[in-house]
């Protein structure tokens, strides 16, 4: 609730997210695609799945919008170390969604969750852009 609180009041840039109606644990959060990059203009969704252990442990994150970038696999989840080893009790809500935020348009080619973006976004920025661009099309008219 904490979380919630401090997200409602002081809502970093780009990023929103609330508990769903009948579930604390459960959240849904949007993240918008940051100006002046191929995500510009993205709106896309993910779910945050806490435990009991939250703060001491992290969130289960995942994408439910499709996406097409190097650390996210094809289940949704991403490849990021705050949500992996590297957490700490100090994160909230915020602090992981700008951090997600910002790991869009700067890949870790060097930890792939789809190999095929990393390789295209290491080997092919003009059509790693491209398909970029389809995600965030698609971002506008998905559930």
């Amino acid at each position: 609730m904490r979380d919630f609180k401090r997200l409602q009041q002081d809502p970093p840039a780009g990023i929103s997210g609330a508990p769903q109606d009948n579930n604390i644990t459960l959240w849904n959060a949007v993240i918008f695609g940051p100006d002046d990059t191929p995500w510009d203009g993205g709106t896309f969704k993910l779910t945050l799945q806490f435990t009991e252990d939250y703060p001491n442990k992290a969130p289960t994150v995942r994408f439910v919008s499709r996406m097409f970038h190097p650390n996210i696999y094809a289940d949704g989840s991403i490849c990021l170390d705050i949500l992996q080893n590297q957490w700490s009790p100090i994160y909230d809500v915020a602090a992981i969604l700008t951090s997600i935020q910002s790991l869009l348009c700067d890949p870790n080619p060097n930890s792939p969750a789809n190999s095929e973006a990393a390789r295209m976004f290491s080997e092919n920025k003009r059509e790693y852009n491209r398909r970029v661009r389809e995600i965030v099309e698609q971002s506008w008219t998905a559930d």
